[in-house]
């Protein structure tokens, strides 16, 4: 009888102990807007970090653009980071709420804000402003993409004209490199990617800039990459209305501590966290353009 019992009793702990360990398991949701691999090398050592301050395992989630909006609305990630755009909508359909703004490292400057750039081909002579995009082929990124095409959206828009019915063609590639490398091939006459996308890929050898032409090229005080839009706030970490407001308030306490050399910060190309900004502006981005969460 006592043999079974401890049996009986071990049995219950291990049950105990797996269960509480399963409800200090916290995800994070990341946008894999370039793979799964990739979200995991860039997002991992925040994960680290953040289960060894809060002493709680943190997993990072990576998720495709279609599977964000379902494991917010699941509740299967406590916590995501997701594009601007795409924080709005989970903020208006499931009461998702933005805790922090990442602040990237982008050559050697902190940021807070990013854009869209229009580009064509150095070579092409028929397209010089945003009028010259009529009738021709134009390629971004995905229609959830806030960087890689709605702010361009919203600027083609201004200028008087509806992409859907005034390009001759409009498809999505699916990652920004494809986007630049379809104007390089001369696959599409333009296009259009997030800020810093170009000097990225040139820093890294596979683009020289000199075979680019910037569209509507904004002059922004130190901000230094081309741009041809407005400027938004940069993507928000954001916690699902079930999260307790007492977790989110120890994450964000402990990513204000991350420090520019931390590997969180330098594996992920931040300096750190700040208060979330204002995203007002991308809310009347969505509701000019009718897409997100005030799609028709």
């Amino acid at each position: 009888m006592n043999k079974r019992l401890s049996i009986l009793f071990a049995v219950v702990f291990f049950l105990f102990s797996f269960s509480a360990q399963a409800a200090e398991n916290i995800k994070i949701g990341v946008l894999a807007k370039n793979g799964p691999a990739k979200a995991l090398k860039k997002w991992s050592a925040t994960g680290e970090y953040l289960t060894t301050k809060l002493g709680k395992n943190v997993e990072i989630v990576p998720l495709d653009f279609d599977k964000v909006n379902p494991a917010i609305e699941a509740n299967e990630v406590d916590f995501f980071l997701i594009n601007s755009s795409m924080f709005v909508t989970a903020k208006v359909k499931f009461g998702a709420s933005a805790i922090a703004t990442m602040i990237n490292s982008r050559q050697g400057q902190a940021l807070d804000s990013f854009g869209g750039v229009i580009i064509t081909s150095a070579y092409n002579d028929s397209i010089n402003n945003l009028a010259d995009l009529k009738g021709k082929t134009f390629m971004a990124v995905k229609k959830s993409s806030f960087g890689g095409w709605q702010m361009a959206y919203k600027t083609i828009k201004e200028a008087g004209m509806d992409p859907f019915k005034d390009f001759a063609k409009l498809e999505f590639g699916g990652k920004h490199d494809n986007v630049v490398f379809a104007i390089q091939n001369e696959a599409v006459q333009a296009g259009t990617v997030r800020t810093d996308t170009l000097e990225r890929m040139v820093a890294s050898g596979a683009i020289a800039m000199e075979d680019f032409k910037v569209i509507n090229k904004q002059n922004y005080s130190n901000f230094p990459f081309v741009c041809s839009t407005a400027l938004y706030p940069e993507w928000p970490l954001a916690k699902t209305a079930a999260t307790a407001d007492t977790l989110a308030q120890e994450v964000v306490a402990a990513l204000k501590e991350i420090k520019k050399d931390n590997p969180a910060a330098t594996k992920a190309k931040i300096i750190g966290w700040s208060a979330p900004l204002d995203y007002t502006p991308v809310e009347e981005l969505q509701k000019a353009l009718a897409v997100g969460a005030f799609a028709k």
